[in-house]
């Protein structure tokens, strides 16, 4: 009797231990697939729902775990500071990437994000690297992980959101050149260019084919179906791609993301990703903004083609990576960098309250004023965006503190007309108030002006001297996070959440740590 309930217990055990290795096989997928679409709105791809196939959006919101409600914990956001927000797990604050561009302080010249002339450019003469982003990613995390075994590969139109979304312990990040139409790389990465994208080059670059190129309505129903509004039936357009700028247009172009979709393919052939139980991660950004950053009014159709090609190439994708390995053993996460970037709207013309702040001619009379103050000097050293850079030396030489500094440039810069609010370094810094903590999170007390000018919903903020301009638009960016693959049981939840919580969620999905900034709660 004694011996049966030892046989009995025995199964039992051996029964569970197969149970938990069966859903660990599960869990553990062989390939994440990390998918960002550029801009990507809730609204426009649920108004775009009857022109979709079955295999791309359509499945991932039938199939996949869909929050709907999903937000960036920070304010602003451009394409590079959420990118990198999505990959550490982290907010401008702690990984900083505060955008795509900021004002250097040794040298008072803007640098871009990944800017790095320590490492050359492979065909293409820009020198990158992501070491200006100071956490690890969740690429970075399963390198070490699996002892560097994983494969780790991004794609993106775009420098930045390559370079970003690839990390720092990558094997590769490829994005393509504004100039050849060529795809490219970093030395950084690779000590050569990679002699199967020197093939794909030669046979499938845009710069092959761009000159013969036309984008035209994938299907007569883009050009009849409208979501727009009041317009009716919308004119059939048709772009070709010249001059100068021809493949930064094309990169704003639907066109771009079926390149995306055919070299992420390659990537995964040439380089073996998936091929054995390790898991491996692809980060692939496409685009879903306007063409050529037009008003939405101006380029309606394109923008309800762009949706209509998108879900096309993200159901080419997933079911090429399901083919070769499974929905079980692969996990694609969807999500959007959640601003938007469009040429502003005329508010002057509707008679809609608005301005023009003029940044030079505002620190100038700043300059003026500390002047008056504390004898003559040049205290305002730069400034960029809405950010004013003080002088720190001259303050020091002269022992006015900063805060009394950046407290006395508040008082008279708030007075002035279209200015919202000024906040200063310090305020940024200590004030833990509700109000401000996206700005906040957006802060990088290295990289970041001394002052953080918000002017008024609708006022234009202009830099007379790089003629560079931007237009305040406090608005809601609707977008969802989708889980899609092997273990993910469909469900729709409509809760508010962040899109830092993403990184974790993955980390837990296949096991290793999130990123080592990163301290939220995964979603799931």
């Amino acid at each position: 009797m004694t011996n049966k309930y030892l046989y009995l217990t025995l199964l039992a055990v051996l029964g569970f231990k197969a149970e938990v290795s069966s859903q660990e096989l599960r869990n553990a997928p062989r390939l994440v697939v990390n998918i960002t679409i550029d801009q990507l709105r809730s609204d426009y791809l649920e108004a775009f729902m009857p022109l979709y196939s079955d295999k791309g959006f359509k499945r991932f919101i039938e199939q996949g775990i869909v929050y709907s409600n999903a937000s960036y914990p920070f304010t602003p956001i451009d394409r590079a500071s959420a990118i990198a927000s999505l990959t550490t797990g982290v907010t401008p604050y702690y990984n900083n990437i505060i955008g795509e561009r900021w004002l250097q302080r040794e040298t008072l010249r803007p640098i871009n994000c990944v800017d790095d002339k320590d490492y050359a450019g492979l065909n293409t003469k820009e020198s990158s690297s992501p070491k200006r982003m100071h956490t690890s990613t969740l690429g970075d995390e399963l390198k070490v992980a699996t002892a560097g075994r994983s494969i780790v590969y991004a794609i993106a139109p775009f420098r930045d959101a390559a370079v970003l979304s690839a990390g720092h312990a990558s094997d590769g990040a490829f994005w393509l050149d504004d100039f050849t139409g060529e795809w490219c790389s970093s030395s950084y990465y690779f000590s050569s260019f990679p002699s199967w994208i020197q093939a794909y080059n030669t046979l499938e670059a845009p710069s092959k084919k761009l000159p013969k190129t036309t984008w035209q309505p994938v299907n007569d129903l883009v050009g009849n179906f409208c979501y727009f509004m009041q317009s009716g039936i919308q004119k059939p357009f048709d772009h070709s791609f010249k001059g100068l700028e021809n493949y930064k247009s094309y990169k704003t172009s639907a066109l771009i993301n079926e390149e995306i979709t055919s070299l992420a393919q390659q990537c995964a052939v040439s380089c073996g990703m998936g091929n054995d139980r390790v898991t491996d991660l692809i980060s692939l950004t496409y685009y879903g903004g306007t063409f050529n950053h037009q008003q939405v009014t101006d380029c309606q159709v394109e923008l309800q083609d762009t949706y209509v090609r998108l879900d096309h190439e993200i159901g080419q994708l997933i079911s090429f990576f399901e083919e070769r390995f499974g929905k079980e053993n692969i996990l694609v996460v969807l999500t959007s960098t959640g601003y938007e970037n469009e040429e502003p709207a005329d508010y002057e013309k509707y008679r809609i309250p608005s301005g023009t702040f003029y940044l030079s001619r505002s620190a100038n009379l700043l300059n003026m004023y500390l002047g008056a103050i504390w004898g003559q000097g040049k205290y305002v050293e730069a400034y960029f965006r809405n950010q004013i850079y003080l002088n720190h030396k001259l303050l020091e030489t002269k022992k006015i503190s900063i805060a009394e500094a950046t407290s006395r440039s508040q008082e008279i810069l708030v007075m002035m007309s279209g200015v919202q609010n000024v906040y200063t370094s310090l305020q940024l810094l200590t004030d833990n108030n509700e109000h401000l903590r996206k700005i906040r999170n957006g802060f990088n007390a290295e990289l970041c002006g001394d002052l953080v000018i918000e002017t008024a919903p609708g006022w234009k903020l202009m830099n007379e001297d790089t003629q560079e301009s931007e237009t305040q638009r406090v608005a809601f960016i609707p977008f969802p996070i989708i889980f899609y693959g092997g273990g993910i049981q469909a469900e729709k939840i409509h809760i508010p959440v962040t899109t830092d919580r993403i990184a974790p969620t993955i980390a837990k999905a296949i096991r290793i740590r999130a990123p080592n900034a990163c301290a939220v709660a995964p979603l799931f």
